[in-house]
């Protein structure tokens, strides 16, 4: 294993995250708080250690995929860590298993919180809050490809290890400006919400907060109601970029391309929207008689089915009081989650479709056994590695699923509390039902618990494997003997 690289991958990390406390440091001292202080210097600090580690380049540039798995692994571990020092620093979370938790919550854009009273918070801890869903919404790693140059061909796999979706692929022929292009694209859908919601008279501050969690598909709020105090006019802003960003970004690589029919042929991106409208209409029946009139209903009910399906969290009811049909549609499209290549978590719709896709081929094969058919998505063949790897990632989710819920069980919670605490954070959604329902937190969970979940958390956010390879024995027992013998 290329250890050198690894180093360098982990200190071009730190070196950028050090960068990017810079702008909470300003919005602290625009506040004059006091806590702008230690952000300032944690973020110098922390530049200085990725600059030390990347201060020699390695003579080996080139990686496979456990390499890269390794170092995405390890870069989210140690920017989460890094992360939580200010929360603990500033004494606004003297816990640090709280702040890491906290931390690894907004970095996987997952939402759920230990605080009671967020509003307590400075504006620059608030800040930080929510950028830390921005950062972690495209990839920390893929901001990496965009901006440092690293030299060698096998930089796809940073990209494969870190990047949502059953594949990954590369729009132009050079990575890095794939990586530039998909960064372009958020900052734009991210900029023009920003400006929306100014329209409908969000000061500066909560605009840009909101549009981080927004565009992270995170659900950090800097009220302790989330977004219920705010009109239904930036709820309806709010809704529609939530669907917009939980969309495939190569849909709108196309549109910019002017290949419209591209954009909108993807298998993936109508069956995003046809299962949002589904669950709208299912969901709008069952609470009508319990809210204010047709546009009260439509509006919750649109919310909270594009927070939950594109994993955002935010929330502009109690919908733990909805019916059991509505709560059971929610848990549904906990797990279905966003498309593949967009800022949502969850187990993606084309991983759902590939599978779908998959079963109905084996109905045919008994109906005609000497029929070879290949399985198809957008018109081309899905090719059988990713078949195979779809069906080994569900097969391996529901044993880490089944894990952890046996471990947070011991806690002693009830069985909806225990399920759905799992449920939100494998799949980075934010709040789930029960004890951990939208209008409480997870505060508290034991301290065992919270590590498990942060673990779920990591876990989810990059598709299993890159987690799970830091715990493979071989890999290191490798890595140690041939530097041994080096």
């Amino acid at each position: 294993m290329n250890l050198s690289m690894i180093r360098y991958i982990l200190g071009n990390v730190l070196a950028v995250e050090g960068l990017l406390m810079a702008p909470c440091s300003i919005v602290g001292y625009l506040y004059g708080e006091s806590q702008a202080e230690v952000y300032l210097i944690l973020g110098i600090c922390t530049l200085l250690c990725g600059l030390m580690l990347r201060w020699k380049k390695p003579e080996n540039s080139v990686f496979y995929l456990k390499e890269g798995c390794v170092s995405t692994a390890l870069s989210w571990i140690l920017m989460s860590i890094l992360g939580a020092l200010p929360f603990v620093l500033t004494g606004e979370i003297p816990s640090f298993t709280d702040a890491f938790f906290e931390t690894v919550s907004g970095f996987t854009t997952t939402g759920a919180s230990i605080l009671s009273d967020v509003e307590a918070l400075s504006h620059v801890s608030l800040f930080w809050r929510s950028f830390t869903h921005w950062i972690g919404g495209m990839g920390v790693l893929v901001f990496v490809l965009a901006v440092v140059p690293l030299n060698g061909g096998s930089h796809i796999n940073l990209m494969r290890a870190e990047s949502p979706g059953p594949s990954v692929g590369k729009l132009v022929p050079r990575l890095r400006h794939t990586a530039r292009i998909l960064y372009i694209i958020y900052m734009v859908l991210t900029v023009v919400q920003v400006v929306l919601l100014l329209l409908g008279g969000m000061d500066l501050f909560e605009a840009i907060t909101h549009s981080f969690g927004t565009a992270g598909t995170g659900g950090f709020g800097i009220k302790n109601d989330s977004i219920t105090g705010y009109s239904a006019y930036c709820q309806w802003v709010i809704t529609i970029f939530m669907v917009l960003f939980g969309i495939n970004f190569n849909a709108y690589y196309f549109i910019l391309l002017k290949h419209f029919k591209e954009a909108f042929s993807m298998e993936e991106v109508r069956a995003y929207l046809l299962i949002i409208a589904g669950a709208v209409a299912i969901i709008f029946v069952n609470i009508l008689h319990s809210c204010q009139g047709v546009f009260d209903a439509l509006t919750k009910t649109f919310f909270q089915v594009a927070s939950i399906i594109t994993t955002t969290g935010y929330s502009t009811c109690d919908f733990d009081l909805w019916p059991t049909t509505s709560k059971l549609i929610l848990v549904l499209l906990m797990f279905i989650g966003a498309c593949a290549g967009s800022t949502g978590g969850g187990m993606k719709v084309s991983r759902f479709l590939i599978v779908g896709k998959t079963v109905r081929k084996e109905f045919g094969s008994y109906v005609h056994p000497k029929s070879i058919k290949k399985i198809q998505m957008d018109g081309k063949p899905i090719e059988h590695e990713v078949v195979r790897s779809t069906n080994v990632y569900f097969m391996t989710y529901i044993m880490l699923f089944a894990l952890c819920l046996f471990l947070i069980s011991l806690e002693g919670q009830d069985l909806i509390t225990s399920f759905t605490a799992v449920a939100a954070t494998f799949n980075n959604i934010g709040p789930g039902l029960g004890a951990v329902g939208p209008t409480c937190n997870f505060g508290g969970m034991t301290v065992f618990s919270k590590w498990v979940l942060s673990f779920a958390m990591l876990a989810g956010r990059l598709e299993l494997f890159p987690m799970l390879m830091l715990f493979h024995p071989t890999l290191w027992k490798d890595s140690f003997f041939s530097r041994k013998k080096n």
